[in-house]
């Protein structure tokens, strides 16, 4: 992750990291668990570019296309851009899944205590305590990316 961060640059420039966060995998994924953390940027790039330019550090970070919830050595998402909804054939945002995603919503929370949905207008905190927590473990504070930057 502190790989992927390092590699944005200089198309994306990091402003603040999350805390760094374990939780287990989504069913029908396979474990092992997973670690999440949600970065706000900025970038002159369109969502599309953006997107294209992730995929390449995960290719980079040796990411291969493989079945759908496999295991993989990163992730990278665009979970949100401004207030912006978007839905093409390979990009969606806001992403679909953050309303039920405690993983993502803790992240994006702690970037952003008055985060809402751009959507629904729902504020991401109603939404996590709906969800509750659940097994989401903090495994490092919002400064553990500071030392790598």
């Amino acid at each position: 992750m502190v790989r992927a961060l390092q590699m944005l640059p200089p198309q994306v420039e990091v402003e603040a990291v999350s805390s760094l966060y374990e939780s287990p995998p989504q069913p029908p994924a396979p474990p092992p668990s997973y670690y999440n953390a949600a970065a706000r940027v900025t970038t002159s790039l369109e969502p599309e570019a953006l997107l294209r330019h992730l995929k390449r550090i995960e290719r980079r970070l040796g990411r291969k296309d493989r079945a759908r919830w496999s295991p993989r050595p990163i992730d990278l998402d665009i979970a949100l851009y401004n207030d912006l909804t978007l839905e093409t054939d390979t990009l969606t945002i806001p992403h679909p899944r953050i309303p039920e995603r405690a993983f993502v919503l803790q992240p994006l929370l702690d970037l952003d205590a008055n985060l809402t949905h751009p959507v629904t207008d729902e504020r991401l905190d109603g939404l996590l305590g709906t969800l509750g927590e659940g097994t989401l473990v903090t495994v490092a504070g919002k400064n553990w990316f500071r030392g790598y930057a």
